[in-house]
């Protein structure tokens, strides 16, 4: 993907576009033009148009953090209304088809056959390492979105590369994880402490059903890691243990299959060369930008 100075739409709005376009077709066509979820999903498309070409008239840093505002707030609606949405376009789950996958890979469950490592202390520890997804998410959003506006851009198009490539997964290949799927088959229960109960309501009354394929705990954790360990060192280094934890505790607690994690981190990985492809400099300069944002600039210019 060739990326340049006169690029008008960034790598993230392309991709995440790209789902919402091809979502809002598959729900004319499943439940007609004028149905709610069509309506949702077609005017966030439209309010997208509308935020782009806003910055595009008159770039400025306001205008451009505005721009990239529209991306986590439009991926929290949209993940919460995939519980609606998607079950309207893809009723069955593949759960099944997602087996058969770990099947060839590894000759059977990795969920299954860690059961025999289950102990309290245990899923304590993996229920806290998988609860730090969202602390470190956020933290993330904020600091970046506070910090220099070059790096800013990198950091979206990676981030929300993932997002809309990882809920296009989410529709085509909806699941509902082994923990549900494969209930049946576990012989010893996941029991912890407050960590293991505040997880497990968490991800009670926090998922959408269908958010499985592919591991999105995974590839936007390793996409986060591995932009602080360029941008960030020093939070690379503080999270590098707690972030392998994480990425064990989506198997440990029977959350998500070995093919969903595989694909998120090749999708991390994807999205760390298109972040790092991207051109450091932004395509307008403003002075009163430049002289803010010089020394934060020149910090992180050094640890590239």
């Amino acid at each position: 993907m060739k990326l340049n100075k006169n690029i008008s739409l960034l790598p993230h709005e392309l991709f995440f576009g790209c789902f919402l376009v091809i979502t809002w077709l598959r729900l004319v066509f499943a439940t007609g033009l004028s149905s709610p979820s069509a309506l949702l999903y077609s005017s966030v498309l439209a309010l997208n148009l509308v935020v782009v070409g806003f910055c595009l008239r008159h770039e400025t840093p306001t205008r451009w953090r505005l721009r990239l505002l529209f991306y986590p707030v439009a991926m929290n609606l949209i993940y919460a209304h995939m519980s609606i949405a998607i079950p309207q376009i893809q009723p069955a789950h593949m759960d099944t088809l997602l087996q058969r996958m770990d099947d060839l890979l590894l000759g059977g469950s990795l969920s299954l056959r860690w059961q025999a490592f289950v102990h309290p202390v245990f899923t304590e520890l993996f229920s806290f390492c998988y609860l730090l997804f969202f602390p470190y998410l956020a933290f993330s959003l904020i600091t970046y979105f506070l910090g220099n506006l070059d790096v800013l851009k990198k950091f979206f198009v990676g981030l929300f590369t993932i997002y809309g490539l990882g809920f296009l997964g989410y529709s085509l290949l909806p699941a509902s994880g082994p923990h549900i799927a494969m209930a049946d088959r576990f012989t010893i229960p996941l029991t912890g402490w407050c960590f293991t109960k505040w997880n497990a309501a968490l991800v009670v009354h926090g998922s959408n059903g269908v958010d499985v394929f592919p591991s999105l705990h995974c590839a936007v954790t390793a996409f986060l890691l591995f932009f602080d360990r360029r941008h960030c060192p020093k939070r690379f280094k503080c999270l590098l243990i707690p972030c392998l934890g994480l990425w064990l505790s989506t198997i440990y607690l029977r959350y998500h299959y070995t093919i969903d994690v595989l694909c998120g981190f090749a999708l991390a990985g994807f999205a760390l060369w298109l972040a790092n492809k991207f051109p450091l400099k932004s395509t307008t300069t403003h002075p009163a930008q430049s002289a803010a944002d010089l020394p934060v600039t020149a910090l992180n210019t050094k640890n590239l």
